[in-house]
């Protein structure tokens, strides 16, 4: 197996499911959203950033799928 068909074999993010055998590297970044609806986010508990991260997570899901 050559590098490039490792390459073509590796799945698309959506294809991926979360904590079953693959747990997703976390990265650290700076985000300006607005103030309205980073508040409710934060009215949603205290996981509001992990929340946050699934909704991004479905809608990239379901723009990869083109829905």
């Amino acid at each position: 197996m050559t590098l490039t068909d490792a390459a073509e074999q590796r799945p698309r993010a959506s294809d991926i499911q979360v904590g079953r055998f693959y747990r997703p590297i976390k990265q650290l970044v700076s985000l300006r959203v607005d103030a309205d609806v980073l508040n409710w986010f934060r009215g949603r508990g205290k996981k509001y950033q992990t929340y946050m991260n699934e909704v991004l997570r479905r809608e990239m899901q379901a723009n990869e799928r083109g829905r």
